[in-house]
C-alpha cells in the first residue's frame, strides 16, 4: 500500500511537471491551478481519471479506491455563488456478492 501511494503521488507530480515543460513559457508562466475539493477517503480517492462537465457546469469524475466499501466511487462537484464547489457522492463500488456493478473504476464517467 505504501509503494502504490508512493508512485501515485509521483505520477501526480510527473504529470505536472510533464505539462509545465511542454506548454509554450508564456502559458505556463500565466497558468494557476485551484483545489477544489480534497478527497477524504470516505468521499473516494486516487481520481485516476479525468473529470467531465455537465450543461449546468457541475463536474463528474470517480475514484479508484475509497467510498463507502473501499472499492471507489462516482462524485460530482457542484458550484456555488461563492466560488467554492460542493461534494455529493453518487455511488460507492464494492465487491460484495449484491454488488454486481464493479468496483475499482478507471475511466471517467460517461453523461
Amino acid at each position: 500500500m505504501r509503494q502504490k501511494k508512493f508512485w501515485f503521488r509521483m505520477s501526480g507530480i510527473l504529470a505536472v511537471l510533464a505539462t509545465a515543460l511542454l506548454l509554450p513559457t508564456g502559458a505556463a508562466a500565466a497558468s494557476t491551478f485551484k483545489v477544489l475539493h480534497e478527497l477524504t477517503g470516505k468521499d473516494g480517492a486516487n481520481p485516476d481519471a479525468g473529470l467531465i462537465f455537465d450543461a449546468a457546469g457541475n463536474l463528474y469524475g470517480t475514484t479508484s479506491a475509497g467510498g463507502a466499501f473501499g472499492k471507489g466511487t462516482v462524485f460530482k462537484l457542484t458550484p456555488n455563488s461563492n466560488g467554492s464547489w460542493t461534494e455529493s457522492v453518487l455511488h460507492s463500488f464494492c465487491v460484495l456478492t449484491n454488488c454486481a456493478d464493479g468496483f475499482n473504476p478507471l475511466a471517467r464517467p460517461h453523461l
